[in-house]
């Protein structure tokens, strides 16, 4: 059976500043790719956890039908945000529990709604430890955010 797998990574060049991410889509038969797909793209003044959020967007986005997909993302923001404390923002009217608006209240939920048609699994590995696909997922979002940085 396929089984789709998106490792994910947001970067940015200050916190705001320029910014980029990346995706490594893969379709694995067992140990065999199948099916591989890169994706990335940036903007010129943003955060990294915006980026973040842009790369699972993406993935979502990038599927052409309902499927089970397991997102490996280095965010726990991205990781903990969408499968425990979206619950309690969606309850509140899209606010914290100190009663503040949520942060990227619109990426949130867009990707709510990216997510909702999938099955999804959400995995979180330690970033810039040698993680060939995590590594890759890097690579793309400095690259997709390389045309946006002052010379770039």
């Amino acid at each position: 059976m396929t089984k789709i797998y998106a490792y994910t990574d947001g970067a940015c060049s200050g916190n705001p500043g320029p910014g980029g991410w990346g995706v490594l889509m893969r379709a694995m038969d067992g140990a065999t790719i199948v099916k591989e797909r890169e994706l990335s793209g940036g903007e010129a003044d943003t955060t990294n956890n915006r980026m973040e959020l842009l790369a699972a967007i993406s993935a979502l986005e990038a599927l052409a039908r309902t499927s089970e997909i397991t997102i490996i993302t280095d965010s726990a923001y991205v990781k903990n945000g969408v499968t425990s404390w979206i619950h309690g923002w969606k309850r509140n009217g899209w606010q914290t529990s100190a009663r503040k608006p949520v942060k990227n209240v619109e990426l949130w939920q867009r990707l709510d709604a990216a997510q909702a048609g999938h099955s999804v699994i959400w995995k979180w590995v330690k970033g810039h430890a040698g993680h060939p696909e995590n590594e890759r997922a890097d690579e793309l979002a400095r690259a997709g955010m390389a045309p946006f940085k002052a010379g770039g």
